[in-house]
């Protein structure tokens, strides 16, 4: 399984309803940007959200990932930036 999917297998068994855009930035799988958009962030602040990624993604954060940028809409703020 590559590291793409496995990010995103783990995203999605903490955020079932998620829509997720990864984008590796340098091709190398070490730096990430993502875009994450989950009913589930509704009523959460910016820092609740990036809590649940960073801790659905688990020791990735320590091993292969090396940095990790990401955006976490609901899907009412999507459709406003889309």
């Amino acid at each position: 399984m590559s590291l793409r999917d496995e990010m995103e297998r783990r995203i999605r068994a903490r955020l079932p309803d998620a829509r997720i855009e990864l984008n590796d930035m340098t091709g190398g799988g070490d730096h990430w940007q993502a875009v994450i958009v989950s009913s589930t962030f509704e009523g959460q602040t910016t820092l609740l959200r990036q809590r649940a990624v960073f801790e659905a993604l688990g020791e990735l954060m320590h091993g292969p990932i090396h940095a990790f940028t990401v955006r976490t809409l609901t899907p009412a703020q999507a459709g406003r930036t889309e």
